[in-house]
């Protein structure tokens, strides 16, 4: 069943919910922890709410920082202190060392826990900590260090004998020596910042022609993500998989793994799609992958948990990218299958304790999928669609289905962050179970008022390919036209269920209005303006389109039962429908039963002028006005506009300049990453609406242009 939930609620089940397989091996003695009993979470959204969660239920006290766009999120709401550090922008915020350490001092919280992203992977902040006396939940500084830097790290592995791919890691960084170095490997190459993570600068390039392009855009976005522009050079592995090893270790000499999962289906360079354990891997390939992170983590004198990414052909011969010195975004697939709670884990080792099991006594049980729920359009190559979650209702937490999330119902997504909404983690005996599990939660989770990639998610989980396990980080470009099915905005395309299903809707939601109206003294039962009227002893109601005039006539033959004839560009069909169960609450009419027959069930959401209709396979948007007139912006020739908010980088041309189709005319950064505005034909610019530095809104003028006119 699905769930609406209100903010306390939620913030409530976020805080509260401890599934049956934490308790396996969660201790909740205040003695071995009494030194850190205040945390502060240097951190926002999911993850701060997640690092929250295992410190209430250990009985420790968190204090939460906030910036500008974040004073009335979820993570502040669910610390027990919460305090102010700066404006809506991270380097002003989230990456302000001397503030966050101020605040930790102010609120005497002994530790500092950084969850993922920002300033978890900066060496300076574990040191400032240290320097201040508050424990950093993480690696040591070195380590850090070590790890972060991508040149230094594959010099360390060589020389502990973990398995490396071929590439150029020198210090001489000129583009000429990088270009060579690329000639000499072999195309296609990997270019990779040194001090990267999360896909920024990083490129792949397939032919020499277009190394200098991407050799400046990944250095740009390097620069600019990590204040360093130095570059690696590495073998492209054809049809390569992306798996990762889980390590933890402690101050007293411990480490182990806590086995792998598979993140090799991605979009720009970042995970979308987890799961544990990698499919296809046997008990032999585990065991090596394991080891060798483990002799990673103890070359560095690694502390704490760790993830150590690899990259595997299609032999599983496996290769070592880069170690993560922090809890990773989809550690709880790890934590399903081995029923442990890996923040506790974290604190435990920063108190000084022992490792709390032994690499024997680590279970692994069952599969676990994580799906992570973004703002984004998939359609519009994935970029970020920031906006306000005007309704949102997710599957039911149960002991195999958990959300991990930072947002609730009217939060807004901001421009300024990583657009993501909620991780879904889930988990059963076996992977396909899981697999099933997991398509059937994503179905249930619906949101209206932005953009997002769920049902993107649910081609994917039910993609043969990928229900077979035939994963790899090209699976997204191969599957292109099954998982972006073309969609017909048409009427006509709108099936006799989904027409049948709005009518049914429309009719339950008018009753409720009437019969609220009649209580209420009102004498004229169709006051509120749905397109419904009482005709003949049958109701008429309005299903047309800005495409297609169609219209419905229901005639309720019992209580329950209804007969319903669709009209529609003079084609006329009928529906017998009969309801089984219904509900009406506020704004939300949910319905099941059967047409002609066949059983159904869906939601229909109503805001504003507008159906949103939740079915089995989809959803529909329904305008409840016949006027489909709307205003449209008719702008000069060969405007150039990008579909999100974003910050003009760099400006590649001047007024009256003539370009080529494909010349780079602006480098632009939205949600972190760059892109490119190129032109689309040979033609001369007329105008430039932005300088370098300066944010844009989505949808408007960056660039005009004209045809180059003909002698």
């Amino acid at each position: 069943r699905s769930s609406d939930l209100s903010n306390r609620e939620m913030a409530g089940r976020i805080l509260l919910f401890r599934p049956f397989w934490l308790a396996r091996w969660s201790s909740t003695s205040s003695e071995s922890r009494k030194s850190l009993d205040k945390i502060l979470v240097a951190n926002r959204g999911e993850i701060a709410c997640r690092v929250m969660r295992t410190a209430r239920r250990l009985g420790i006290e968190t204090v939460a920082v906030f910036s500008d766009a974040d004073r009335e999120s979820l993570h502040v709401k669910s610390a027990d202190e919460a305090h102010y550090i700066g404006a809506s922008e991270s380097e002003k915020s989230y990456l302000n060392i001397d503030k966050i350490i101020e605040v930790a001092i102010q609120s005497d919280a002994k530790a500092v826990h950084p969850g993922y992203g920002f300033l978890s992977e900066r060496a300076a902040f574990a040191e400032e900590c240290e320097k201040a006396g508050i424990v950093f939940i993480g690696p040591p500084a070195p380590a850090i260090r070590s790890m972060g830097d991508k040149k230094e790290a594959k010099i360390l592995m060589t020389e502990a004998g973990v398995p490396l791919v071929s590439g150029y890691h020198g210090d001489d960084q000129s583009n000429g020596r990088l270009k060579e170095e690329a000639k000499k490997i072999g195309f296609p190459v990997m270019i990779k910042a040194v001090l990267g993570g999360g896909g920024k600068g990083m490129r792949i390039v397939n032919k020499e022609s277009e190394f200098d392009d991407e050799l400046e855009s990944a250095r740009r976005e390097a620069k600019q993500a990590f204040g360093d522009e130095q570059m690696i050079i590495e073998k492209y592995v054809e049809k390569p998989r992306h798996v990762e090893i889980q390590v933890f270790a402690d101050s007293l000499g411990n480490a182990v793994y806590l086995y792998e999962r598979d993140c090799s289906v991605q979009r720009r360079h970042q995970k979308i799609i987890e799961e544990a354990p990698a499919p296809g891997v046997g008990d032999r390939v585990r065991r090596e992958l394991g080891l060798a992170a483990v002799k990673a983590a103890k070359a560095v004198g690694y502390v704490g948990a760790g993830t150590v990414e690899f990259i595997m052909d299609v032999d599983q011969k496996f290769y070592f990218m880069e170690m993560n010195t922090r809890l990773q975004v989809e550690h709880p697939v790890t934590e399903m299958i081995t029923g442990t709670d890996l923040v506790e884990w974290q604190i435990k080792v920063a108190s000084g304790e022992a490792l709390p099991l032994k690499q024997e006594q680590i279970p692994l049980t069952g599969h676990s999928f994580e799906a992570r729920i973004y703002a984004e359009n998939p359609s519009n190559n994935f970029l970020p669609d920031p906006g306000t979650l005007s309704y949102l209702s997710t599957p039911r937490s149960e002991a195999n289905v958990r959300i991990d999330t930072g947002v609730q119902q009217g939060d807004e997504i901001s421009m300024f962050y990583d657009p993501m909404i909620a991780k879904l983690v889930v988990w059963n005996r076996d992977r396909q179970s899981a697999l099933d599990l997991l398509a059937k939660a994503l179905r249930e989770y619906h949101i209206i008022g932005l953009n997002t990639n769920t049902e993107f998610l649910i081609n994917l989980a039910r993609h043969p390919s990928f229900a077979s396990g035939d994963v790899h980080t090209g699976f997204i470009a191969q599957h292109h036209n099954e998982l972006f099915p073309e969609s017909s905005a048409g009427a006509e395309s709108l099936s006799q269920s989904i027409l049948a299903q709005t009518a049914l809707a429309l009719l339950l939601r008018q009753q409720e209005i009437n019969l609220k109206k009649k209580n209420a003294g009102n004498s004229d039962p169709f006051s509120e303006s749905l397109p419904l009227r009482f005709m003949f002893a049958s109701f008429f109601i309005d299903l047309s389109t800005e495409n297609q005039n169609t219209h419905a006539r229901v005639a309720k033959t019992s209580n329950s039962s209804y007969s319903l004839t669709l009209v529609s560009n003079g084609d006329e069909s009928q529906v017998d429908a009969n309801l089984t169960d219904w509900s009406i609450r506020d704004n939300v009419v949910q319905l099941s039963g059967s047409l002609n027959g066949d059983p159904f069930q869906c939601k229909a959401v109503f805001i504003g002028d507008t159906l949103h209709l939740f079915y089995e396979d989809g959803r529909y948007e329904h305008k409840l006005v016949p006027s489909f007139a709307r205003e449209t912006k008719e702008t000069a020739f060969g405007d150039l506009t990008f579909d999100s908010f974003g910050k003009v980088v760099e400006v590649y041309c001047a007024e009256k300049d003539e370009v080529k189709r494909g010349d780079i005319l602006l480098a632009i950064e939205s949600m972190k990453q760059e892109h490119r505005i190129v032109a689309p034909y040979d033609g001369v610019i007329t105008e430039i609406f932005y300088a370098s530095g300066e944010q844009f809104p989505p949808d408007t003028p960056l660039i005009a242009m004209e045809p180059k006119k003909r002698d």
